[in-house]
């Protein structure tokens, strides 16, 4: 499972990518940095990102369903730390439909049954 610190380092990557290094060299990327004050993070960006998310982690990082749920102070006050936290939240519930003891329980419910010549 990935840490805190594996999704930070992951969504700092692609900040990079979107942003370009010379932009973050000087911007230590934290949990703390704020998309709109500290990175000032343009639409399309967000959009740019939003792409890099679903790619990495599936449909259920869906940024733009995130930011739907936030009013525009929220929005604008978002960190990359709450970023973190979401995309942790969407990835523990993905792992825990998809763990070995669930994926055990529907192999044993959905498993053809056998009969024997008697």
């Amino acid at each position: 499972m990935a840490t805190t610190t594996d999704v930070l380092a992951e969504i700092t990557g692609m900040l990079v990518e979107i942003l370009g290094d010379e932009f973050l060299i000087a911007e230590e990327v934290t949990m703390s940095t704020s998309f709109n004050e500290d990175l000032a993070l343009e639409s399309i960006e967000f959009v740019a990102l939003a792409e890099l998310l679903y790619e990495r982690y599936g449909s259920e990082a869906d940024l733009m369903g995130f930011l739907a749920e936030k009013d525009m102070d929220a929005i604008l006050a978002m960190s990359v730390g709450d970023l973190v936290t979401h995309i942790g939240h969407v990835t523990r519930a993905s792992l825990a439909r998809t763990s070995p003891a669930a994926a055990g329980a529907t192999a044993k419910a959905t498993a053809p049954t056998t009969r024997t010549a008697g």
